[in-house]
């Protein structure tokens, strides 16, 4: 009876090591988790973000994985919301068990994600999140996209030197970190340049009417009106724009990617800066848009083709690191040296990257590359 009982332990214990040696390092896939906004305001974004993603995984997984292991993608719709973004990088690690994580998206999630993520050892790379706080400090945090302070920077250089604009208007989201960030950018290179900010204006996500706020800033003339928001928002003061006849240049950054969608007639002749163009001819961009046409039937935004460079970043680190331990993959990430739809990718000391921009101007309905501008 005791020899039976005995073998039937021994049964049960292999059994349980071998269940066990299915988890982990020896799992058949490597998990990314993948957080971006598939609902609410910022849907456009994310649901780019998702495609582009899962765009990558594929290819990759149909070109034989990492070391022959699929990766499975696994996402939540966190609304771009900061508390459920937390809660949902606190499911992706403690339930779907995640090797790594693509997103958030916007740079208020981000910075709520990112402290976690390092004190959890999960690494991280956010394809759109701009806020210069993102990754400082967090040596498992990287992006695919340049910081706000850059791009801010750079609008305010093709401003001064490409428009030759003598005066600016600063109009922005005060609820907003990605507004803030590039505003300051903006008006300490600007200034820095010589050039006078006639007025600093401030509106929050609540406010629709901008009538009254954009008539203060019309009887200043500037040439220009730097507006660093999402194209939701700065369509609608695109559009009370053209109806107070104020002649002003309206200047943004990446997040105008979409206005050409709803606001094409409003925002014409308006300038922005983005991370890549359609209009490049390089093959490895066009290669990108005509897969994802076939794909989605859609022309792909910025931010899906920043969620594709980031994806594959983050894939190719797995493969140059031959494993799954976080602190490997890190080491992979600090060296990448990679070519990518929106450019070169390098990191710097901060896990950022920095890159030529693309300013982009809307004619005709259409988003047109007007030149490339680095500080």
């Amino acid at each position: 009876m005791k020899k039976i009982l005995s073998l039937g332990l021994v049964l049960v214990l292999v059994g349980t090591l071998m269940l066990t040696g299915c988890s982990g390092s020896d799992s058949k896939t490597i998990k990314f988790g993948l957080l971006s906004p598939t609902s609410g305001d910022l849907a456009p974004y994310g649901q780019a973000v998702k495609n582009a993603a899962e765009l990558a995984v594929t290819e990759i997984n149909a070109a034989g994985g990492i070391d022959g292991k699929d990766i499975e993608l696994i996402h939540y719709d966190n609304e771009g919301d900061a508390t459920k973004s937390l809660t949902l990088f606190n499911k992706l690690v403690d339930v779907d068990k995640i090797d790594a994580l693509v997103g958030p998206v916007i740079s208020t999630t981000s910075l709520a994600v990112a402290p976690i993520a390092q004190e959890k050892g999960i690494p991280m790379i956010t394809p759109t999140a701009t806020n210069k706080d993102v990754t400082p400090d967090y040596d498992f945090v990287f992006r695919s996209c340049y910081i706000d302070p850059y791009q801010g920077s750079v609008m305010a250089k093709f401003a001064s030197e490409n428009l030759s604009a003598k005066t600016a208007a600063i109009l922005t989201n005060v609820a907003s970190d990605y507004s803030v960030g590039l505003a300051g950018a903006f008006k300490e290179k600007f200034t820095a340049s010589g050039g006078t900010l006639t007025n600093e204006e401030g509106y929050t996500n609540d406010d629709k009417d901008f009538n009254a706020v954009l008539t203060k800033i019309k009887a200043d003339a500037p040439d220009v009106i730097f507006v660093p928001d999402y194209f939701n928002a700065v369509g609608i003061i695109a559009t009370t724009v053209r109806e107070l006849g104020i002649e002003s240049i309206l200047l943004g950054g990446d997040g105008w990617d979409g206005i050409q969608d709803e606001y094409a007639v409003e925002a014409e002749g308006y300038f922005f800066g983005s991370h890549y163009s359609t209009t490049d001819e390089d093959p490895i961009v066009q290669d990108f848009i005509k897969a994802y046409k076939a794909e989605f039937e859609e022309t792909p935004n910025a931010l899906g083709a920043l969620a594709y460079d980031a994806t594959n970043v983050l894939a190719n680190a797995f493969k140059v690191a031959g494993s799954t331990d976080a602190d490997e993959i890190v080491a992979a990430l600090k060296v990448t040296d990679q070519d990518a739809v929106c450019g070169h990718i390098t990191f710097d000391k901060n896990g950022d990257t920095i890159k030529a921009i693309s300013i982009i101007t809307i004619k005709d309905g259409n988003l047109e590359l007007e030149t490339k501008v680095s500080e």
